[in-house]
């Protein structure tokens, strides 16, 4: 066997799926004792077998993947309970597995593979689907690029053709439910070395967090970074329009448009409105300076 056939049959056997007890798959894929294949390349030793020196490294590999997911979305495990996260979060890396050196973008695909797995959430599906996407939004603006803001002197220059960019780590959502609260709740009173998920008795688990009371009420956030802190914000309808257009590479003057129509505004009231909106966006430095102003 060369290296490179043992560094992929041991990979391969790391990572399969662990078994719901989260011990290591006594059967391979293949249908034959995995033991039987384990002892072809791994050695036993004088307290473990070839199997069990090999579960070590199964185990600790669907451990840490398992917290790398379950460190990002605290809240989505408060709202659904811990068992149920840990059998949601095994089923979506079951589906969705680590393909990077990184873990960073592990639980990127969470929110919308949890949107169409209802059977993890129960009655509060839209609310957790809610709840993993603020979260998810809260990782993209901790560490999203900062283009160089507009400034007052390029903002003169700004006409109706100008395409305006929006920085990379604001990131805009309508919700169902005001879900940013118990995000901030949960994440506020979280220990600094907390391990969300149990899916080992060797592990340590945080109590469950009470959650502020919630309705259902759409509402528009903007998740995004002000001196190096992450922040939300609520928005308007008309800010929230305006600010996807901007987001979706439409004009200055499409994106006026599209923000005020089938508004019942007076003509002075919309200008204002519109005023308003760039000034706050400007302000919290929302707005990219453009390339080349028109």
């Amino acid at each position: 066997m060369s290296l490179l056939d043992l560094q992929r049959r041991m990979a391969e056997d790391v990572t399969r799926p662990l078994t719901p007890d989260f011990s290591m798959q006594p059967v391979g894929d293949d249908g034959r004792p995995a033991a039987a294949k384990i002892s072809g390349y791994i050695k036993p030793n004088a307290v473990l077998t070839s199997f069990e020196r090999l579960e070590i490294y199964n185990r600790q590999y669907w451990f840490r993947v398992i917290d790398a997911v379950s460190e990002d979305y605290p809240a989505l495990s408060a709202i659904v309970g811990p068992k149920r996260f840990d059998a949601l979060v095994c089923a979506y890396l079951a589906e969705n597995p680590s393909t990077s050196f990184t873990l960073r973008n592990l639980g990127k695909n969470l929110p919308a593979w949890l949107d169409l797995h209802p059977e993890f959430t129960g009655r509060r599906h839209d609310l957790a689907v809610d709840a993993a996407r603020v979260e998810w939004a809260c990782v993209e603006a901790f560490d999203g690029a900062a283009l160089p803001p507009l400034t007052a002197s390029a903002a003169l220059l700004v006409s109706p053709a100008t395409v305006l960019a929006l920085q990379p780590h604001l990131q805009l959502l309508r919700l169902h439910y005001p879900v940013d609260d118990a995000v901030i709740a949960v994440h506020r009173n979280l220990p600094e070395a907390d391990i969300v998920s149990n899916a080992s008795t060797l592990r340590k688990t945080s109590a469950r967090p009470r959650l502020p009371a919630m309705r259902r009420s759409d509402i528009c956030l903007a998740v995004h970074r002000y001196d190096d802190s992450v922040y939300h914000s609520r928005l308007t309808a008309e800010q929230f329009r305006l600010l996807c257009a901007l987001r979706d590479g439409d004009t200055v003057q499409a994106a006026i448009e599209r923000t005020l129509a089938g508004s019942r505004l007076a003509p002075e009231e919309q200008a204002a409105t519109i005023q308003e909106i760039f000034a706050h966006a400007a302000g919290l430095g929302w707005i990219a300076a453009p390339a080349r102003p028109s």
